[in-house]
C-alpha cells in the first residue's frame, strides 16, 4: 500500500469543565474525554480542524 495512511496521536492536557458545549463535543469525537487520554487519529483536514478548535486543551505527541 503506497499511501498508507497518515496518524497523528493527541493527548488531552486541559479539563472540558466550564467549557462551551461545542469544545466537550469536539473532545468527544476526538475520542478524548478525560485529562490524560491519548488518541491515535487520522491526519485529514477535518481532524486537524477538531484540534485547531480546543487546541488550547490537548497536544500533539506524535506525527505519523
Amino acid at each position: 500500500m503506497a499511501n498508507a495512511a497518515k496518524t497523528i496521536t493527541v493527548e488531552q492536557i486541559g479539563s472540558a469543565i466550564r467549557r462551551h458545549h461545542s469544545q466537550r463535543a469536539t473532545l468527544i469525537g476526538l475520542n478524548l474525554n478525560k485529562i490524560g487520554r491519548v488518541a491515535e487519529l487520522q491526519d485529514t483536514p477535518e481532524v486537524r480542524g477538531m484540534i485547531t478548535k480546543v487546541q488550547h486543551l490537548v497536544r500533539i505527541v506524535d506525527e505519523k
